[in-house]
């Protein structure tokens, strides 16, 4: 028997959840019970409010990371702009402090089971890190943000990586678990259930197979420079006026205000020969700036974090004597304030 489990957290996404669970139980009844379907929940069962005025659905078990089968993860519904507690960044950092993203690691890591997202699903689980260097759709409004995370956006309605399925905006839930039920019960049980719900999968499903197009063709003279593009910014900055970059120079103790929480970070910038270096301390964690660079009279750089979640955020700060102020932002998530004195 396939066994699905459709995961729901605080602030789950209605749609995303139920349009796969009613598919997937349409499929039991067309394959004479060959599949069972079942809500879950990191936490065992309870009842789960969602994110749509807090309407609340039973999850009847707690989510078993080691069952083979299906393991669907949903997005989350809320304020789509801003940064308070009914966010959709503020939601998902939540969930990020629970078991659910250690669960779902270990679920990706079985040999017989498949890890399924619809819309913020694949957002959630890209944030925790499991994402990284794997294709991967999810609504439109947060592929920027996937790939801020290291993960590859492919603008697909569904994108098929295996043991790792994702779906678009909320209605691919649809899809995502039509494409299911025909990849693991047959094209006749998938069919028969479209044609109870007189609804047709949309899209094709994308997978890393077959021919890739060729997306080389650039006209002459507009070749890019790989080699210029990866080379640290010298004694001009990018609109040919003079450095300045002595100016943010020193050791700075930085915090950022992210809507999953404050972070606290030490910067050490320097300017060597002409050339801006930096890095970032977090704890333990020693990250070097990527491509460094003045523009005016702000310093902007991308680093990848870690904690709270997965991000690769790109900067973008004023200094004032001793003190710094700016902006790390990634993706869809609003920019985040930074602030910070320099210490030597």
């Amino acid at each position: 028997m396939l066994n699905v489990q459709v995961v729901l957290f605080d602030g789950f996404d209605l749609l995303d959840a139920i349009a796969p669970y009613e598919i997937f139980c349409a499929a039991a009844m067309q394959a004479e019970h060959a599949l069972s379907v079942q809500f879950v929940t990191a936490e065992g069962p309870r009842s789960v409010p969602s994110g749509i005025n807090g309407l609340k659905i039973e999850a009847s078990a707690r989510l078993n990371p080691d069952q083979a089968g299906i393991i669907l993860v949903p997005g989350a519904a809320g304020d789509v702009t801003g940064d308070g507690p009914d966010s959709i960044p503020a939601i998902l950092g939540r969930t990020l402090n629970t078991d659910l993203p250690g669960m779902i690691e270990r679920a990706m890591q079985q040999r017989d089971t498949i890890v399924a997202t619809v819309c913020g699903g694949s957002v959630l689980l890209a944030m925790a890190g499991l994402l990284e260097g794997r294709p991967a759709v999810t609504n439109h409004l947060g592929m920027d943000l996937l790939g801020a995370t290291g993960a590859i956006p492919v603008p697909a309605r569904v994108v098929d990586a295996g043991n790792l399925v994702t779906g678009g905006g909320v209605t691919s839930g649809l899809d995502v678990a039509l494409y299911l039920v025909e990849r693991e019960l047959g094209p006749r049980i998938s069919h028969a259930v479209e044609q109870l719900f007189e609804f047709e999968r949309r899209g094709t499903v994308w997978r890393e197979a077959g021919m890739a197009p060729d997306h080389r063709k650039v006209t002459a003279g507009e070749e890019p420079n790989i080699n210029a593009d990866k080379e640290p910014m010298t004694d001009r900055n990018r609109d040919n006026s003079p450095l300045q970059a002595p100016l943010f120079d020193g050791d700075w103790d930085t915090t950022i205000a992210t809507p999953v929480g404050k972070l606290q970070i030490k910067l050490s910038i320097t300017t060597q020969n002409g050339t801006i270096q930096g890095k970032a301390i977090q704890g333990k964690e020693i990250v070097e700036f990527l491509n460094p660079a003045l523009e005016g009279d702000k310093l902007t750089w991308m680093l990848p974090i870690t904690k709270p979640m997965r991000l690769n955020l790109k900067f973008e700060v004023s200094a004032h004597g001793d003190e710094m102020t700016g902006t790390a932002k990634a993706g869809m998530l609003p920019s985040s304030k930074l602030t910070g004195n320099r210490i030597s």
